[in-house]
Parts: structure tokens; C-alpha cells; sequence
């Protein structure tokens, strides 16, 4: 199991041609309208743009439905944000099964992500940090300690299908972690003891 860096991310992205990716944003947000329901609203910060349609494919390929704002709900307005914003976000997380926080050097300047994390954390408690590492670097938590409590997502491979992972800490071992399903569906959040 592992987890993922920024460039494993870009690689899932890179040889669409920009009018097959139009055409895709076009086709997913018309299909995202009529869905009432996803596995995973990723928690996002827009700098990171560039890598979540990278992680959207690898999670897709996994036969996850996610939730991406700016993809599903283009209508929301980034540059006029209000509270009208807050609630369909509201509504759209109690849409979702789960949340992933993607964690990146970007998102700890984020203002939205650590609302959603424990707002969706108060609604259902299946949240989950989703690290992407920098190419050749580390990320560390030392500055946001509440995201320490929270298990970590990493991938492993079967059959070339990526299969999702919920684990305790990567310090504890690989004796202590769940398939995203039964992460999910069970009692157990995998938070500290």
C-alpha cells in the first residue's frame, strides 16, 4: 500500500487532449446534476485543481463516485461566495458517504476545507485524509493537529484496479486498516485509541 504523490496524480491527466477534457467536464456535470447521491466529496483546495482530476480518475477507477464541486456544481461561483454557497455545500456533503481530505501543500491555506472536514466529521464521522505527497518530499501535520486524529487513505493494486484503503497511522503498521467499504460500513472510524 502507498500513498500518493503529486506526479503519480498529473500522470492520470496529462495525455487527455484539452478538447476531450471539455468535453468530459461537459458530459460529467450534466450526468453530477441528476445524482442524488457519491461515495467521496473530496475536500479540496483549489490551487490543487491541476492534481483532483487525477485523484477523481484514480478513484473512479476504483468504482468510487465522487464529489468535486467546481465539476458538479459549476454554478457555484467561487469569486461571489456567500452563505447560499455554505448551504448547497451542506446539502451536497449529506449527499456523500464519505469525505476525503486531500491534503497538499496547497490545502493548508485552504479557509473551506477544515469547515467541511468538521462539518461532514459532525454528520457522519466518515472522514479520512487523503495525503498527496510533493515529488521526492514529505508532508507533516505539526501545524494542523486535528488532522492527526483523523486515518489516512492509501492505495494498492489488484488486478490493475486500484483498491482503496483506510489506515489507523502508517507508524502503526498495516495490521491496522479497513477496505473503504467496510471502513465505511463499520463502527470503527480508525481514529486513536
Amino acid at each position: 500500500m502507498a500513498y500518493l504523490t503529486e506526479s503519480q496524480v498529473r500522470d492520470k491527466v496529462k495525455n487527455i487532449p484539452p478538447e476531450h477534457y471539455n468535453l468530459h467536464l461537459a458530459i460529467h456535470s450534466a450526468i453530477s446534476a441528476l445524482k442524488d447521491s457519491f461515495d467521496i466529496f473530496l475536500s479540496h483546495a483549489m490551487r490543487d485543481a491541476g492534481i483532483i482530476l487525477g485523484i477523481k480518475q484514480i478513484l473512479e477507477s476504483s468504482g468510487k463516485t465522487v464529489y468535486i464541486d467546481w465539476l458538479d456544481d459549476p454554478d457555484l461561483n467561487r469569486e461571489s461566495v456567500s452563505g447560499k454557497t455554505a448551504e448547497k455545500l451542506r446539502v451536497r456533503m449529506r449527499q456523500c458517504g464519505s469525505l476525503f481530505y486531500v491534503y497538499s501543500q496547497s490545502s493548508q491555506r485552504s479557509r473551506w476545507m477544515p469547515w467541511e472536514l468538521g462539518y461532514f466529521d459532525g454528520v457522519s464521522g466518515n472522514v479520512a485524509i487523503l495525503p498527496i505527497f510533493p515529488d521526492g518530499g514529505t508532508l507533516e501535520f505539526e501545524n494542523e493537529e486535528y488532522l492527526q486524529i483523523y486515518p489516512k487513505v492509501d492505495f494498492t493494486s489488484i488486478s490493475h484496479k486500484p483498491a482503496i484503503f483506510v489506515n489507523r497511522s502508517k507508524s502503526a503498521g498495516y495490521g491496522d486498516f479497513k477496505t473503504f467499504d467496510d471502513w465505511r460500513s463499520g463502527s470503527d472510524k480508525l481514529r486513536p485509541a
